[in-house]
């Protein structure tokens, strides 16, 4: 017999930080009709926010970057020492590479830029708290971009779909994790990895690996 209850699907658990008040608003209205989304906390800066996390405990938290008193970024690197099972979105105007890559390197899970969608938002709030990174297009454009000139050994037949997942490969991820984060097969991915060796001059993973280590792709 089936349980229906295990069939529910479990409510994400939202944090809203941003210092603008009509943002707050607005997000909240756009989740507050979405099923299985709740917000269940906000806060006008990074001090707030931490305050916030003594007595709620959040599955994803949308995460401003420019606040006072305590900036997101700051902020971040306080909830991913102290609390490392809460995921982190970035919700900000700002898609310089400094900031993007310094986010990454804190270890938050996701990255969107506030001229974002709904569904998109709401796209991203459910890959993240999935246990998936998310980057929106623009970003991930910014960051392949940045890639591209700090690597000069690139071939320039080598495409920017090919060049992700290079980084990809060298991050770690496998086959399936990939095409999961890219929303293509794995037997695409794989594809893709035979070509990235054939352009690359190398017969195996740890070539690919190795390549991008040399190259400042990965650190």
């Amino acid at each position: 017999m089936i349980n229906n209850k295990s069939m529910e699907k479990k409510e994400i658990k939202i944090v809203l930080a941003d210092d603008h008040e009509l943002i707050i608003q607005g997000i909240s209205g756009l989740i507050h009709e979405t099923e299985h989304i709740k917000v269940i906390g906000t806060a006008c800066n990074g001090k707030k926010l931490i305050e916030l996390l003594e007595s709620v405990v959040p599955d994803v938290i949308l995460l401003d970057i420019e606040m006072p008193e305590m900036d997101g970024i700051e902020a971040a690197e306080i909830i991913r020492s102290g609390f490392p099972d809460i995921k982190i979105i970035a919700l900000t105007v700002f898609n310089e590479i400094g900031i993007i890559t310094t986010l990454k390197k804190v270890g938050i899970h996701g990255y969107l830029l506030k001229n974002v969608s709904k569904d998109e938002l709401l796209l991203a709030i459910k890959t993240v708290f999935e246990g998936k990174p998310y980057y929106s297009g623009e970003v991930t454009d910014n960051l392949l971009k940045n890639l591209t000139i700090k690597c000069k050994n690139i071939p320039e037949n080598l495409t920017e779909r090919e060049l992700e997942i290079l980084c990809l490969i060298a991050e770690g991820l496998s086959n399936s994790a990939i095409g999961d984060k890219l929303f293509i097969s794995h037997r695409t991915v794989d594809t893709h990895r035979t070509n990235l060796m054939k352009k690359l001059g190398v017969n195996n993973i740890a070539g690919l690996v190795k390549f991008a280590i040399q190259n400042g792709l990965v650190e």
